[in-house]
């Protein structure tokens, strides 16, 4: 049997969407299949387990999403420029896909194997040229005395926990999903000016 690329493609936007409205746990594989328009043993034909079908999944957005990171880390532009392209970036493609984040703080703990694989791929971002770029600043004295990987930490932290931490937040804040979706398209700008008052010389 010959496996067809545009019945795979139709499985992966099927669980795509489910994936993003019930999540890892909560979504199953008969609802993916009804999802796609397919009976439940072609979708496993395709895909032997849940787990291998949101890996599938994942890998697709964030082979996507990993260009567009190398690309603005490892550009000429200052390091306030790559601070607003980032979180501005990073938080629209999340908005896009909000499975993400809580899929790989998932898999850290439950399966480092698939991490580690993702990390070794030739697609995995590196962020070398923005560390010494950061620790030559430093050195210039143009902005406040940081270590690069402190810095790039908190440029993480600050993006993402509001997509890790998205239930919690709304009740604090008391928020629909509507008026939280505006605040994340706020951060795009608020994330990236409080990161560079935090290290810019005043």
């Amino acid at each position: 049997m010959i496996k067809d690329i545009s019945a795979e493609e139709k499985i992966l936007n099927a669980a795509k969407r489910v994936f993003e409205n019930k999540g890892m746990e909560g979504a199953r594989m008969q609802e993916i299949a009804n999802e796609a328009k397919i009976n439940k043993s072609l979708l496993h034909y395709y895909y032997r387990s849940k787990q291998l079908l949101f890996e599938a999944v994942f890998k697709a957005a964030f082979n996507k999403l990993a260009p567009q990171i190398n690309k603005i880390f490892n550009t000429d532009e200052s390091i306030f420029e790559k601070i607003k392209n980032f979180s501005d970036n990073y938080t629209s493609f999340m908005i896009k896909h909000p499975y993400l984040p809580n899929f790989i703080l998932q898999e850290l703990n439950r399966n480092p194997d698939f991490v580690k694989e993702l990390i070794s791929t030739k697609s995995f971002p590196s962020i070398k040229k923005f560390q010494d770029q950061i620790n030559d600043t430093v050195k210039k004295g143009e902005i406040r005395p940081i270590e690069s990987e402190q810095l790039f930490i908190n440029i993480l932290a600050l993006n993402i926990f509001p997509f890790i931490g998205a239930p919690l937040l709304k009740g604090f804040i008391n928020a629909t999903d509507k008026e939280y979706k505006t605040i994340l398209e706020r951060r795009k700008t608020d994330v990236s000016d409080f990161i560079i008052q935090s290290i810019k010389l005043k």
